[in-house]
């Protein structure tokens, strides 16, 4: 791939960085060098992200864990292949079950909302179907870093601060004082550049490897889960976890420009990405900071998302690909003017993620995404496991006949979604933007930057970002100049100058050029990084 980069007014932070026999780019510098050592020991892409994935489970643990989900889209040959690995409700969990307990709403916290850990499964389907190395050698280098310690990064030490803060606050139950024993010295955060040791993780760890995965959905560790489970008033159970299986899938797509932009069917919601471009695939795009530009692209993620909602869940009655259409673009089009629309009322859903891509010398890709959701999930934390379980079952809705409706061995509406980018049946590479809401919008501004802009891909990721909220609220970055805020709200934008980037996604590309090397951009909001050799 080749670009023209003509956009200047917001010169990267970091330099463009190009390789030619491999690359990990992550937010964290330890994981993507777990990576990079994988794949000096004769391990591929795929052996190299998963590494890195349970690499960032020790030095990353306020955006994801041994509880988590995970999804990918892996380029092999320049065949795409799709991973879902969301966990599935407990079989307990229905909605009478809640009415019965007079509970009308799915909570955050505790036992109810967790939902089977999808990640470990996942690793060891993408080594056993493409990975070079045995998942025992590619944990090695997390297990070192969980038992000698890591270094705590200023984006981690941030969210870990805020995390305590919170749960010292609301989680004051005794089923949660194992999160506090794991994850805090004597009641305290650690701090920026203090040592970590996680050695529970590291226990946890070496069982998966040396069972391939195996004990945590069938063994020791499946018995831990379900009996700390049973004994705070939980639904999951032993036969939940032992029926868990992650899924491959199709991977979907819009054709945007002449480009094929990739996600993954639902039940994440990738899909309002596809559906955005789709509608801006018939209007003209001029510039980064052309209002008119930004209002359209704004006002498209608004109807994705109403769309999205309507449609997203665990279902197989519904046919995507109708919502990635020309046909589909066109008929939206028309609901998009020169002033700001005020749509129903969507759920925001918060963040806490992390992604990665990889690629080698030998053409492989992969687009990896990770989450215990609200940083560390549920805050319930597995005695003697390190597991922090997730709390996915919190964004079921109630509501009967909704495709993401709660039902008893079901997957939930998913916020995290890995991208990719082909032209012409040709892999160009693996992005993602993680957070919450921001993802589908954050993958949405990426495309238009690489593609419209022509930004390469640190560009792509530096320029400011926008996200809509709710109604006719947008926040967008300082980087944003005084005239284009002005203008947008001129157009009936409710505009929110925010300047903290935490709110705005971290995200991480890998393209391949013309001439066969590769380049990678990392994100500057976060403690990014690029491992390469």
């Amino acid at each position: 791939m080749n670009f023209d980069p003509f956009y200047h007014r917001y010169p990267s932070k970091r330099n463009l960085i190009y390789s030619n026999n491999g690359m990990v780019a992550t937010t964290h510098p330890i994981a993507a060098q777990a990576g990079i050592e994988i794949m000096k020991r004769g391990g591929n892409a795929f052996d190299a992200a998963i590494a890195t994935a349970a690499c960032l489970v020790v030095v990353e643990p306020t955006s994801n864990g041994l509880g988590s989900d995970a999804f990918a889209i892996l380029s092999k040959g320049d065949v795409l292949y799709g991973i879902n690995g969301s966990g599935r409700s407990p079989k307990k969990l229905t909605r009478e079950w809640l009415m019965a307990n007079e509970i009308h709403k799915i909570p955050k916290f505790g036992p109810i909302p967790v939902t089977v850990p999808g990640a470990v499964g996942t690793w060891v389907e993408i080594i056993n179907r493409f990975g070079n190395l045995t998942l025992k050698e590619v944990l090695s280098p997390a297990i070192r870093a969980a038992n000698e310690g890591v270094v705590v990064q200023p984006t981690v030490g941030k969210y870990w601060e805020l995390a305590n803060k919170r749960y010292s606050s609301i989680l004051k139950e005794d089923m949660f004082k194992y999160w506090f024993e794991t994850f805090t010295i004597d009641g305290k955060a650690p701090k920026v550049g203090s040592l970590i040791k996680l050695e529970d993780h590291a226990r946890t760890l070496e069982i998966i490897g040396k069972t391939n995965g195996e004990d945590f959905y069938r063994g020791e560790i499946a018995n831990k889960i379900s009996n700390f489970m049973e004994s705070i008033g939980g639904l999951l159970s032993l036969d939940d976890l032992m029926e868990y299986k992650p899924e491959w899938v199709d991977p979907i797509s819009t054709n945007y420009r002449g480009y094929d932009i990739w996600e993954l069917p639902p039940n994440g919601q990738g899909i309002t990405t596809l559906m955005a471009l789709s509608i801006l695939n018939n209007m003209e795009l001029k510039d980064l900071e052309d209002p008119q530009s930004v209002h359209n692209a704004i006002e498209a993620m608004k109807i994705a998302f109403q769309d999205g909602d309507k449609i997203i869940g665990d279902v197989n009655n519904i046919n995507w690909m109708d919502y990635t259409t020309k046909e589909y673009g066109l008929k939206k089009i028309n609901e998009i003017d020169d002033l700001a629309s005020i749509p129903e009322e969507s759920e925001y859903r918060r963040g806490g993620t992390v992604y990665l891509s990889a690629a080698d010398k030998d053409g492989n890709m992969i687009s990896y995404i990770q989450s215990n959701y609200m940083g560390f999930g549920c805050g319930l934390v597995v005695p003697g496991t390190g597991i922090a379980l997730q709390n996915r079952g919190c964004d079921f809705t109630l509501k009967a006949g909704h495709p993401n409706t709660l039902e008893p061995g079901k997957r939930s509406y998913h916020t995290i979604i890995p991208g990719f980018l082909t032209k012409e049946n040709k892999s160009i590479g693996p992005f993602g933007v993680m957070g919450g809401m921001m993802q589908p919008q954050g993958h949405l501004q990426v495309i238009l930057n690489t593609i419209d802009y022509g930004l390469n891909p640190q560009d792509a990721l530096d320029a400011p970002r926008w996200q809509w909220i709710k109604g006719n609220t947008i926040h967008v970055e300082h980087g944003f100049s005084n005239s284009l805020t002005g203008a947008l709200s001129r157009m009936g934008h409710d505009v929110v100058v925010m300047h903290d980037g935490g709110g705005f996604g971290r995200g991480q590309i890998i393209f391949k050029m013309e001439d066969g090397s590769i380049c990678g951009g990392t994100e500057s909001r976060a403690d990014g990084y690029i491992a390469t050799y």
